[in-house]
């Protein structure tokens, strides 16, 4: 391209004079958001508190009384399942001085919810049902004040909360993508080992673009362009990015991946184009799904600071008593913790990057279909994401007065 065409290009883009983007312009996220603590607080307010977030599976709750707790954005949420089997959670926070009232990341606390400050105790609905000294609390009603609930759902099996209710559920979000998960029976998975929590010094959209970033595949991972050749699709839609690979089968110069490969067995429930055939999906905007025939794992990427995320992941399978696959899962393992660091290296380096000042924002290619729908939410949602710079100190706050008007 001659100078003055590209010149002509850039200025068609919105980007690179003006310092400002629109919503949906091909350019990437600017640097700031990946480092700016206020622009965090709004992240916060405006797109994490109305997200669904993944606790845990239903079978990983079968009992009355059996609990999951999960911390999110400060708060502390508790999923239990009642005497009635319904799945319920609760702000696991007492209605009386505020204590937490289940303890743990998991338990069974029986037929009552009880605070071990002052013994109130709620049953599996959250309704209060016992207080200590009733009657000196004169006339209160204790019907105002069980335990707070939360947004509650549950899809294929795994229980989601959010702390702000509207906007569609998870099952309308994966609506697309039903019928293609119908065959794993995702309803009678178990877990495999227990969560894990790995920290990392970066913004929480670093580890989700990358998740949802196609291109670097065949540059940065070469056990995966062994394991799918070619075969690496993406695609987006309004709420979830796919991205997929089918396993070749010229056997890989790695071993671990020549043995997945080999000794993968045959999974009968799954339909052939399943059975060799490895499929992510992330729900905006922080949780993933990646589904294997041999176990379906889940990742969230969990906000702490504008610099700071902690990764939560845990594997799930269908029982499985077969050698093959207890090695085959082994396998996926190994050769997942090493993807694992390949990505780490990558994001650290663009982490690094985001600090300098010689980057605002970078172009978006035709390809880049997740990146730029997941620009195009943000923008949407906080348009001061369009601002290449970040505007005056102060700006989130008087967006949240404004709000409150």
């Amino acid at each position: 391209m001659e100078a003055g065409a590209h010149a002509a290009a850039s200025i068609r883009s919105g980007y690179t004079r003006s310092g400002w983007s629109g919503p949906d312009e091909p350019v990437s996220l600017p640097a700031w958001l990946y480092t700016d603590p206020e622009f965090f607080e709004a992240e916060k307010e405006h797109v994490f508190r109305p997200s669904w977030q993944v606790v845990c599976h239903v079978n990983d709750v079968p009992a009355a009384g059996d609990y999951h707790t999960f911390e999110f954005l400060g708060e502390n949420i508790v999923v239990v399942r009642g005497e009635d089997n319904a799945i319920r959670a609760f702000h696991n926070v007492c209605r009386h001085r505020a204590a937490r009232v289940l303890d743990g990341a998991s338990g069974n606390c029986g037929s009552r919810m009880i605070c071990p400050y002052h013994a109130w105790n709620y049953d599996l609905t959250g309704k209060l049902v016992g207080v200590p000294f009733r009657k000196s609390f004169g006339g209160m009603d204790v019907e105002e004040h069980g335990l707070a609930p939360v947004d509650c759902e549950i899809f294929f099996g795994f229980i989601f909360v959010r702390l702000v209710s509207g906007g569609p559920s998870v099952a309308e979000m994966m609506g697309p993508y039903a019928a293609e998960l119908e065959p794993y029976r995702m309803e009678e998975l178990q877990a495999l080992g227990r969560v894990t929590l790995r920290p990392r010094a970066l913004n929480w959209k670093n580890i989700a673009d990358n998740y949802s970033d196609s291109l670097h595949i065949t540059v940065a991972h070469p056990g995966l362009t062994r394991l799918f050749g070619k075969s690496y699709g993406i695609e987006a839609t309004e709420w979830v990015d796919k991205m997929w690979g089918t396993l070749r089968d010229q056997p890989s110069s790695n071993i671990s991946e020549r043995l997945y490969q080999r000794l993968l067995p045959d999974v009968a429930h799954l339909p052939d184009d399943r059975k060799r055939y490895w499929t992510y999906f992330k729900l905006w905007p922080n949780v993933a799904f990646d589904i294997y025939p041999d176990q379906v794992d889940f990742m969230q990427f969990i906000p702490i600071s504008a610099t700071e995320s902690v990764i939560r992941e845990i594997a799930y399978v269908l029982p499985d008593a077969r050698r093959e696959m207890k090695a085959t899962r082994y396998l996926n393992w190994r050769i997942n913790r090493q993807v694992n660091k390949e990505d780490t290296d990558l994001i650290n380096r663009v982490q690094a990057g985001m600090g300098s000042s010689s980057y605002t924002v970078g172009p978006l290619g035709d390809t880049e279909v997740c990146l730029k729908q997941f620009s195009r939410k943000l923008r949407r949602l906080i348009p001061e994401a369009c601002n290449h710079r970040p505007p005056q100190a102060g700006w989130s706050r008087q967006r949240l007065a404004a709000a409150a008007e």
